[in-house]
């Protein structure tokens, strides 16, 4: 024999024996551990604590989720609907199999190693083991102990019994544990009135009520729908029911009676709550853990903020009705406030009252009007237009469109720059400049997307047309105010969320959001953009927020359908904070705001209400602020000769006087203009720059000419086509 061969030889009785003692060894850890390990007592070891939740100082509470509802009853009481349901669905060979799955749990453990998640146990014992250990500890130790007592529970403690206490501990959602309090919460009936259906959607709410239950979102429908199926499919395989049975039931969910909200979501805080739920739950947390895991979650919430946020949509929206003579409930307002750089929301006013009213408008996409000329203006700039470059001011129909395009009350302005078409609002403008650009409705479109204005699945108003400037796309207040403070932060997104971090019951910091910046656009675009903005508040229809008195970027909105305004914005930054103001009305958030237009004003304005609303909040919200100015514009591309090709304007429209339109009786109430720039149809001379005068107010003037655009006077009623029309 070789040496080679000898020691190879060596080698391999060395590894045999080393793994022989791995075996002796493991097997005994494994013999002592299932002798020392105590099986659990569901009505004796299980119990849950309150998460709380606190504002984003840390101290303040906001309040908490549930407090353990759970109501024992023994098995006999427990109809066969739910006993069949759960074994079909969950564990087909739970009266014959020993309580575990070897392959599950390889399966667990491998994902473990590679830094995934621990998953549910693959039979109802280990499903009920698990439910007994509310922690985030992601380790193969636990779930090593897990298959200990699964294996032990399976060998000592009856079937029967292993399902009861499953049936009484397993988390249903809407802080419901066990089956008599989910059958009280989802159907308010007993568990042994439970029928056929109502017992397949509670076994198909238990497997992730996040995801299934409708109460949660409302795309979680045709999810609890398929997942029901599949439970009513299941029973008929296993013979629980006939296969007649089962094609009857599976036609549609059972009704869902109203059942009512548990106390702690009273108020406008009900909604903050909600959102912060849903965002644990979309991070990974399991909604057990949540509800009572004895968490600290602490919020982005500032509590003066959101206290001043409710203050003043109660206020504007009390005052309007009164006006009006009208129902305060009918009229809604929504602010979402974030923090620039961050992406945190400092206040979010969704409602009064979550209990009386769950939907929450600060959530709730609805046509963003003029606001959406924001990201318009973005897109033109990156697409070689520089904010000196001239447009159609006055009222034209658009290449291969029908319907002439108008500005409001069919004014007539003549060759514009886009600085005087964003603070002014000129429809014409935006669209004109839209039509000049390659496929210039989807780079407007790419654009809003790309700052933070989400698109809802399904959205409407999101057609690329040459009309998608004008803002009949559908957004969110809350996405808004993100999308502009995209802007603010010199076209860097940051994701808006809701908490700020999440720790256990030990104090162990156990989530914080992974916040990615991303660049949405060029930092001198964003600068000519916000300067754009400025003008608006600074001499056009946002003029009614100057009393904050620091410098203020924005862009007020009016959305009208056949003569019906439909919603009304008020969307703004300071280089600290964006915030994000809308109006609607009625249960739809779609019915006319006109009936509730301030006293001598035909029309709902962004720059009444809204912006009034806007300025009232943000006074409290930047109390303490440093006043800090926007950076001078850049003026990109403006040593390009860009030469928009000519549209044809509309002549046949009658011409009044020339005389000169008054402006107060427009958009923004009557206000003392204080050394305000003026902007005008400028020349291809470069732009010169004028420091500002005096704090806080950075006023930077493009050049001037001496010709002025053509004038005609506004008549006294609104004008609108059937296609929604954006308006300042």
């Amino acid at each position: 024999m070789t040496r080679g061969r000898k020691w190879a030889g060596r080698i391999f009785k060395s590894v045999a024996i080393l793994a022989a003692l791995c075996l002796v060894a493991g097997a005994a850890v494994v013999v002592i551990g299932y002798r020392t390990t105590s099986t659990p007592d569901a009505n004796k070891d299980f119990t849950t604590n309150t998460t709380f939740v606190y504002y984003g100082d840390g101290k303040s509470q906001l309040g908490s989720f549930a407090i353990q509802n759970r109501q024992s009853i023994p098995l006999k009481e427990m109809p066969d609907s739910i006993k069949q349901a759960v074994v079909s669905a969950e564990n087909r060979t739970f009266w014959t199999d020993p309580g575990f799955s070897i392959s599950g749990m390889i399966r667990a453990a491998w994902r473990i190693a590679r830094g995934g998640t621990l998953q549910g146990g693959s039979t109802i014992t280990q499903q009920y083991i698990k439910i007994m250990y509310l922690s985030q500890d992601q380790t193969i130790t636990r779930k090593f102990k897990e298959l200990l007592i699964a294996a032990k529970v399976g060998r000592t403690v009856p079937k029967e019994k292993i399902l009861e206490d499953y049936l009484n501990t397993i988390y249903f959602g809407r802080g419901a544990y066990g089956v008599q309090a989910a059958s009280q919460a989802y159907f308010d009936i007993d568990a042994k009135d439970l029928t056929v259906p109502q017992a397949a959607v509670l076994t198909s709410v238990l497997n992730n009520p996040s995801y299934f239950d409708p109460a949660v979102d409302d795309a979680n429908t045709p999810r609890l729908l398929e997942r029901y199926r599949y439970v009513i499919n299941s029973m008929a395989e296993t013979k629980a029911i006939t296969p007649a049975e089962a094609q009857k039931y599976a036609e549609k969910l059972p009704k869902f009676p109203k059942v009512s909200i548990n106390e702690r979501y009273g108020g406008s805080k009900g909604f903050l709550l909600k959102m912060v739920e849903r965002e644990l739950i979309n991070a990974g947390l399991d909604q057990g853990e949540i509800s009572g895991g004895g968490l600290k979650v602490i919020t982005t919430f500032d509590k003066s903020s959101q206290k001043a946020a409710e203050k003043s949509a109660k206020k504007y929206t009390k005052q309007a009705a009164k006006a009006a003579g009208k129902k305060s409930s009918n009229l809604h307002a929504a602010i979402a406030s974030v923090e620039v750089g961050t992406g945190e929301v400092l206040a979010l006013y969704g409602g009064p009252d979550y209990i009386k009213n769950s939907r929450n408008w600060a959530t709730t996409p609805r046509p963003a009007a003029s606001t959406f000329k924001a990201f318009a203006l973005a897109a033109g700039l990156k697409s070689g237009f520089s904010l000196l470059s001239r447009f159609n001011g006055n009222t034209f129909t658009p290449q291969g469109d029908g319907v002439p395009i108008r500005n409001e009350f069919s004014y007539q302005y003549g060759p514009v720059n886009l600085i005087k078409a964003t603070y002014d609002s000129i429809n014409t403008a935006f669209v004109d400049m839209t039509t000049q650009m390659d496929n210039g409705p989807k780079k407007i479109v790419k654009m809003a997307q790309a700052l933070g204005a989400v698109r809802p699945k399904g959205g409407p108003g999101w057609d690329e047309n040459s009309r998608i400037a004008l803002g009949s796309a559908e957004v969110s207040p809350l996405n808004q105010a993100n999308a502009y403070a995209s802007l603010a932060n010199d076209g860097v997104t940051v994701p808006a969320h809701v908490v700020r971090e999440v720790r256990d019951a030990k104090g162990r910091v156990i989530y914080k959001p992974k916040v990615v910046e991303k660049r949405a656009v060029s930092k001198d675009i964003s600068r000519d953009v916000t300067f754009a903005l400025s003008n608006v508040v600074e001499q056009g229809t946002g003029r009614s927020v100057q009393t904050l008195n620091r410098p203020v970027a924005g862009k007020t909105g009016t959305n009208g359908v056949n003569n019906d305004i439909t919603s009304a914005w008020f969307v703004a930054y300071t280089k600290q904070i964006s915030t994000a103001v809308m109006y609607v009305a009625g249960d739809s958030g779609n019915e006319d705001l006109d009936k509730y237009a301030r006293p001598g004003d035909s029309t709902f304005f962004g720059g009444t209400y809204p912006a009034l609303t806007w300025v009232d909040f943000m006074a409290k919200a930047t109390e303490g602020m440093p006043v800090k100015q926007f950076d001078p514009p850049a003026y990109v591309n403006r040593d390009k000769v860009v030469v928009p090709k000519p549209q044809p304007t509309r002549t046949q429209q009658t011409q009044p006087t020339t005389q000169a339109p008054t402006k107060t009786a427009t958009s923004t109430p009557t206000q003392t203009k204080t050394s305000q720039p003026t902007t005008q149809a400028p020349t291809t001379q470069a732009p010169t720059t004028q420091a500002p005068t005096k704090a806080p107010t950075t006023k930077t003037t493009a050049p001037q000419t001496t010709s002025a655009p053509t004038t005609t006077t506004k008549p006294k009623t609104k004008q609108t086509t059937s296609n929604a029309q954006g308006s300042g």
